[in-house]
């Protein structure tokens, strides 16, 4: 990694970066709709005011290493839920439970995004404050992602979810996080924005094909994980993704049920009934994150939710749209378990 000392050299060159990321947006299709950030459209990505920034700057600068862990995935997706399984397969050693950090600090704090927490505000100075392996989460789409994640043998392991879900799990986090401060956000606007593509770091179909693709031609670096999989067999998949990070559980942890204490840790029901989860917020130096309720990341979390929100047109829709966009890569979306 490089140095955190900011030197006048790059301090000038963070400079030059804000200049030309201002000048970028000003000249960018923007879209307003999502009401708690501007999106703006660039190499055919919806990026947030701060995620394009962001992830130019670590494009440019973030050098991966061979053991470095890169969580992917598109808003909503499950992206807390896999941050607190990996951070404690990683970890499961160095914690004990009684004083496991997941218990008093919620994921985002524990697994940073790569485009907003080590790249904020264009600085380049990188992520060097984190020991190896570093597990690092980010929603930048596949085709998007810094050269160096690429080349490296570094692991990358995406979650994906059901599209029908996932815009139903977006549209209430956006309503909630808003509810003070903008108008009313209607199920069907936010529906047609979803269905025409623009959405955070999508269109979802993008998003989701980029890593599938790359999973299947280089399956030993890129893991494509189902968040209804996840559900319905979580010691499998739990598994399976611990022997993917390198990782595994040993027969004698399994004889411990080691397992078992992670997936009870990191369960919907634990964490979201913790305190620092309930009453917590975002300690963040970007204004429209700082503040923000952590208990916000934790609605419901189950598969199929959708349905009790989305008409039979609205369904027959979406499915027409992803049916569409995803034909002829035999990749499948469940709707329950």
């Amino acid at each position: 990694m490089a140095t955190s000392q900011t030197t006048p050299s790059l301090l000038q060159e963070e400079e030059r970066i804000s200049q030309e990321v201002r000048e970028l947006l000003s000249s960018l299709p923007r879209e307003d709709s999502w009401r708690y950030t501007p999106l703006y459209q660039y190499q055919g990505i919806w990026y947030t005011k701060i995620g394009l920034p962001g992830t130019i700057a670590c494009q440019r600068h973030f050098q991966a290493r061979d053991s470095d862990i890169l969580l992917a995935t598109t808003p909503k997706s499950g992206t807390t839920w896999l941050k607190a399984l990996a951070f404690a397969i990683v970890n499961r050693t160095r914690y004990r439970y009684p004083q496991h950090p997941l218990l008093t600090n919620n994921p985002h704090k524990l697994v940073p995004f790569l485009e907003v927490d080590l790249y904020p505000d264009n600085q380049i100075h990188g992520p060097d404050n984190i020991p190896s392996p570093a597990v690092i989460c980010t929603h930048i789409p596949y085709m998007a992602l810094p050269q160096s994640i690429k080349d490296s043998n570094c692991k990358v392991v995406y979650l994906c979810r059901n599209p029908k879900d996932v815009f139903i799990s977006l549209w209430h986090f956006i309503t909630k996080w808003t509810a003070e401060t903008q108008s009313y956000f209607s199920l069907e606007e936010a529906f047609d924005l979803f269905c025409a593509g623009v959405t955070p770091f999508g269109p979802f179909w993008d998003h989701v094909l980029g890593y599938w693709k790359a999973s299947l031609e280089k399956p030993e670096k890129v893991m494509f994980l189902k968040y209804e999989d996840l559900k319905r067999e979580p010691m499998v998949q739990l598994k399976r993704l611990a022997e993917f990070l390198g990782y595994p559980f040993t027969s004698d942890e399994e004889r411990k049920e080691v397992i078992h204490d992670i997936l009870r840790l990191c369960s919907f029901e634990n964490l979201s009934n913790l305190e620092v989860n309930k009453t917590g917020k975002f300690q963040h130096r970007h204004e429209y994150l700082s503040g923000l309720d952590y208990k916000l990341f934790f609605r419901r979390g189950e598969v199929g939710d959708s349905s009790n929100y989305l008409t039979s047109q609205m369904i027959e829709r979406l499915d027409g749209i992803i049916e569409e966009k995803l034909q002829g890569y035999d990749l499948k979306f469940e709707v329950s378990i």
